[in-house]
């Protein structure tokens, strides 16, 4: 289709109860520099159900118009429902691109938006800027396992869009509210909607590990050893309040769960701290943590990669560190 203007839109994905999920404000951030690069308007898109939490923060975030729908049948995502309400919405105004958070919905909405709209659609982005000599949006995401960055270009259709990994950008400081704000009434029949959420778990274990949203991770990798190599890891982030989390080594090895992991094929994050301990600093592992305000690095190789990225480094034995390391946050938190 063609573009009717030169607005770029960002997905505000919203929870069971309405309220907006992190990584939709997040992209806020670069989207306003999109846009105006673009010449453009920066828009947000809530659809969901009770969606005034998730309209008001985006408005703080800095939109400059937010486009609404609300309505029961978007209280639980489901793929039918939210892509005719994003469908509908594309078709009347014609943005020229659009970003969707790397989130498992955003995941399965966006390559099903993309097909409909018959564009194209870059997946897992880490770096967003505009191409100079083109005008469109230069999406970068690793490649070939994580070992170069690609740049990808959508030159002959419209909309532009991208998935785009929680925790890649950092939310901009809340300002003034000065939103336009469009209330859009679209609603989808139920016979249209092929699946129904019957239960949600909330408590599956280590499942449930909120690693995109942690402030502080203590990570460990190969150099733990084993399992039971993760008990100073986890002593240290019961110390800080910390979330546990794991290389792709430690997690294929079967020391800790998926759900842990950080990288190319586990979770991107920007934590306030990052602490890796044991972890070599493998290109794959980098790409999914690089954005962290601090990186502390302890490992017993002096030419370990993660040194590179690291503000602080402590070459050492893990487990002569980090007990040490443990018992002094205990003393001053005491």
């Amino acid at each position: 289709m063609e573009a009717k203007t030169k607005d770029l839109w960002v997905l505000i994905e919203t929870s069971e109860t309405g309220a907006p999920k992190n990584v939709g404000l997040e992209l806020l951030n670069p989207g306003r520099e999109l846009a105006g690069k673009q010449g453009g308007a920066l828009v947000a898109v809530v659809i969901g159900c009770n969606t005034g939490a998730a309209v008001e923060a985006a408005n703080a975030y800095g939109a400059d118009k937010i486009i609404v729908v609300d309505g029961p049948e978007y209280a639980q995502y489901t793929t039918d429902a939210y892509t005719d309400a994003l469908y509908a919405l594309v078709e009347k105004y014609g943005p020229t691109s659009m970003l969707i958070g790397a989130t498992n919905n955003g995941r399965d909405l966006g390559p099903r938006l993309s097909c409909r709209l018959k564009t194209g659609l870059t997946a897992d982005c880490t770096a967003l800027d505009i191409d100079e000599e083109s005008g469109n949006v230069a999406w970068t995401r690793p490649a070939f396992g994580g070992n170069l960055m690609a740049t990808i270009l959508c030159p002959d259709h419209r909309p532009q869009i991208g998935t785009v990994r929680p925790g890649v950008f950092k939310k901009q400081e809340p300002g003034a509210p000065h939103a336009e704000i469009i209330q859009e009434e679209i609603h989808v029949e139920a016979s249209r909607i092929r699946t129904q959420v019957l239960e949600l778990l909330k408590n599956m274990g280590d499942e449930s590990v909120d690693l995109e949203g942690a402030e502080i991770i203590v990570s460990g990798g190969r150099g733990v050893g084993g399992p039971e190599g993760f008990a100073p890891v986890r002593a240290l982030a019961e110390a800080l309040g910390a979330t546990v989390g794991a290389s792709r080594a430690a997690v294929d090895s079967g020391w800790i769960s998926h759900a842990h992991q950080v990288g190319q094929t586990g979770k991107t994050v920007g934590p306030k701290l990052y602490i890796a301990c044991g972890i070599s600093g493998a290109i794959q592992h980098l790409a999914g943590m690089s954005g962290s305000d601090v990186i502390v690095a302890i490992n017993k190789d002096p030419d370990a990669p993660i040194f590179d990225v690291a503000d602080y480094g402590v070459v050492g034995n893990l487990f002569e560190v980090l007990p040490v390391l443990t018992e002094e946050i205990r003393k001053l938190k005491a």
